[in-house]
């Protein structure tokens, strides 16, 4: 009997500690929801105001190419065109991309592939280093080396698309490789013994049967790190040139979504035009960082199937 009632009371403690456990984990999921919701409910708010408070035309906003919030045109309407960051921020992003994905899945194949031992005893510090480097390190040295180079090679100020793009691919790097890294290490191993069997050398059984097999875990990589930069404040507003004007070319001063908005959330009257239409930048940033995520998603729902 006492064993029983002792079984019996071990089993009550360990339901209670169960229930207790699931409501520990419902109130942190709610409350995770409530924080995401709360932070969409008031950027929309503030970011939509431009448009039902202030009466500016949401089609003239995207597409105008003049940025000066506290002026207006000859008809009176508001010069707040963000066409210039737009364009920006994608050409920043792109650019950046290209440059770090042959770099980063390069470098996943040497460390998995090729010289794993080497790899993870050199590169793999490597790369958690950049990782772990500021925002400020990466746009001062950006400030000080490649602001200059540029302007010796292209000349201008040194301030532009290109600059912005070097310093965004440094730091999207690490990311994109240390995510297909681990998508090139979850390729089964009878993939990589049934290519050679048939064959195929290790450079065949890499490029036609792993990098195959691995597409979209490396598709999902590069979008997350597309992500990291359209979203990079610091670094970016400190060698893109903040001039919000159409880029011309990759060596021209622009400006970003995220430089604009760092530059004059500050120094603006909450309620104001200028103060709403920077909030609608805002708006454009969530807006695309829930479009990547969407990305994501579905590149992964692709690769599961």
């Amino acid at each position: 009997m006492d064993e029983i009632r002792a079984s019996l009371l071990r089993k009550s403690r360990a339901s209670k500690l169960d229930r207790f456990g699931r409501y520990v984990s419902l109130s942190a999921l709610l409350l995770i929801v409530l924080v995401v919701v709360s932070i969409f409910y008031f950027v929309a708010t503030k970011g939509l105001a431009t448009f039902f408070t202030d009466k500016v035309n949401f089609w003239s906003f995207l597409t105008s190419s003049t940025w000066s919030p506290g002026q207006v045109d000859k008809a009176g309407n508001p010069l707040v065109g963000a066409a210039p960051m737009i364009v920006g921020s994608f050409l920043v992003t792109l650019l950046s991309a290209l440059i770090a994905t042959p770099f980063a899945i390069g470098s996943a194949i040497f460390m998995t592939e090729i010289s794993p031992k080497r790899g993870a005893r050199i590169l793999g510090p490597v790369t958690e280093l950049l990782v772990g480097i500021p925002s400020v390190v990466y746009g001062f040295i950006g400030l000080s080396v490649i602001v200059p180079i540029m302007r010796n090679i292209f000349g201008g100020s040194g301030f532009g698309i290109l600059a912005g793009a070097l310093v965004l691919f440094v730091m999207i790097l690490p990311t994109i490789t240390s995510m297909t890294v681990d998508t090139l290490k979850s390729v089964p191993r009878h993939y990589r013994e049934s290519a050679l069997a048939l064959g195929a050398t290790r450079w065949q059984m890499i490029y036609k049967v792993i990098l195959r097999a691995a597409t979209p875990g490396i598709l999902t990589a590069i979008v997350f790190g597309m992500a990291r930069a359209f979203g990079e404040a610091l670094a970016v507003q400190m060698v893109v040139g903040n001039a919000a004007l159409m880029p011309k070319d990759l060596t021209s001063p622009a400006a970003t979504l995220t430089s604009v908005l760092t530059q004059g959330i500050g120094n603006t009257v909450m309620g104001t035009l200028p103060n709403n239409a920077l909030w609608s930048l805002a708006l454009i940033l969530l807006t695309m960082s829930l479009f990547f995520n969407l990305v994501v998603r579905a590149i992964g729902k692709k690769g599961a199937l």
